[in-house]
């Protein structure tokens, strides 16, 4: 793991950044899987998971350990902790009610927008 928190935070988000490695941290939230099984539900090849794996594991967000011939990926509980604490910093904010907004939007693109120049 890096010492520097910044470029730390800077390694984390740049292995969120991609899709492939936010599934697999999902498919790891699970339990610990072997890389082949990791793998498995991807069009790609073992060698680009494999190096998917890598930027994850160099981000400190996953472990990879060999158990026999097998190496086994594990996900690190702990490792987003400091980019958490980091995005809630912006928590000074009023949470979006995406539901209320949904409403919102539902209501102003469905009823007709009323003309101020018509008598009422």
């Amino acid at each position: 793991m890096l010492s520097d928190p910044v470029l730390h935070l800077d390694t984390v988000f740049a292995a969120l950044a991609d899709p492939t490695r936010r599934a697999i941290l999902s498919m790891l939230l699970e339990d610990d899987m072997a890389v082949t099984d990791v793998a498995e539900p991807f069009q790609m090849s073992l060698a680009a998971i494999s190096k998917h794996l890598m930027v994850l594991a160099e981000a400190g967000l996953i472990t990879q350990e060999k158990r026999g011939r097998v190496k086994w990926c594990k996900l690190e509980p702990d490792a987003l902790r400091a980019a958490s604490v980091w995005m809630q910093g912006f928590g000074q904010f009023d949470p979006v009610d995406l539901d209320q907004f949904e409403r919102f939007l539902a209501t102003e693109l469905t009823d007709p927008p009323e003309n101020p120049n018509e008598p009422a």
